[in-house]
This record gives structure tokens, sequence and C-alpha cells, in this order.
């Protein structure tokens, strides 16, 4: 299977909004239980890519199969170095190289744009997402038992982080 990466368009946003709905309505990817909605997503778009922040998506057999971006982890400016990942792939394409293809392009431009770390935060049972992301580099850093809640159950919630531009200054 052969998947391209490239920047989002303002016009892949229902394809993004469908794909990311489902990780809310069917997944603890998520940690929100209400589905989007285009305007939602549009502003979501608008507000990342104005801030300089990358989205991209993969396109498979012409069809939009998976987006990942990164924004800010924390607002403070202490924090202007490191930047939060996120990456979905629709259901019926996981475990194709999806994940991997976009997650790789992340980090290549979180390198470009001369970010110092990576971090992720991934419920504890989604065990597919933290297997991907400990082949690309990412450690884990901490376990945050409780913190979080959908479908009926507590969350752990596990903190991974890579360095991407090790010996910068801040």
């Amino acid at each position: 299977m052969s998947t391209t990466v490239r920047d989002a368009i303002i016009e892949d946003a229902q394809c993004i909004l469908e794909i990311y709905n489902f990780a809310v309505t069917k997944t603890t990817a998520v940690w929100s239980e209400e589905p989007s909605d285009i305007a939602l997503r549009q502003a979501w778009f608008r507000e990342r890519t104005a801030r300089g922040f990358p989205i991209l998506v993969a396109e498979s057999a012409g069809r939009l199969v998976g987006f990942a971006s990164f924004g800010d982890f924390r607002p403070w400016p202490g924090y202007r170095h490191t930047v939060e990942n996120s990456v979905y792939v629709a259901p019926w394409i996981h475990r194709q190289g999806v994940g991997r293809a976009l997650m790789q392009s992340l980090i290549d431009r979180g390198v470009a744009l001369g970010k110092h770390v990576m971090v992720a935060g991934i419920e504890e049972t989604n065990t597919a997402s933290i297997r991907l992301h400990n082949s690309l580099g990412f450690r884990e850093v901490g376990r945050m038992p409780h913190v979080g809640t959908k479908f009926g159950r507590w969350l752990d919630l596990v903190l991974m982080q890579r360095y991407l531009v090790a010996d910068r200054e801040p």
C-alpha cells in the first residue's frame, strides 16, 4: 500500500472531522464524549495553521486515511520549545504504516521548526500507539493513573517524549 503524506488544506476538514469523530465516539484516543462539527474543525485548522503548526494528512488510493498535527504542549512561554503530537488513522486501515508515515513526517517538521522535544499523551490501553511512538524513539517518562474518564471508566495517561533537536540551546 502506498501512502502519501502532505500538508492539509481547509478542504480536508470534512475527512479530518470524520476520522476524528470516530476516535471521539468509539475509542479512548480522545478524552471527549461529544463529536465535533465542521465549524469547530475548521476553526481548529485555522488557529493551528495561523500559529505555524503543521497539519498533515495521509492519502492512499486517492482517499484521505489519516491526519496528524502538533501544537503547544502547555500555554506558557517556558514551554515554547516543546510540542505535543496527535495522530489519527481511519479505522479500516490501522496497522498498515499510515500512522508511522504521519508521525515520521511530523517529527521531521518538528526538527525543521527547531523544536526541542515532542510529547505524546496516550491512553494506557492504546498499546498500538505506545508501540508506534516507542519505535520512533519516544520513551515513556510517566504514567498518571485515573486522570481521565470516558465510557464510564477511569483512564490512565502514559506520557512519552522524544528529543528532536537535542543539542539546542534554550
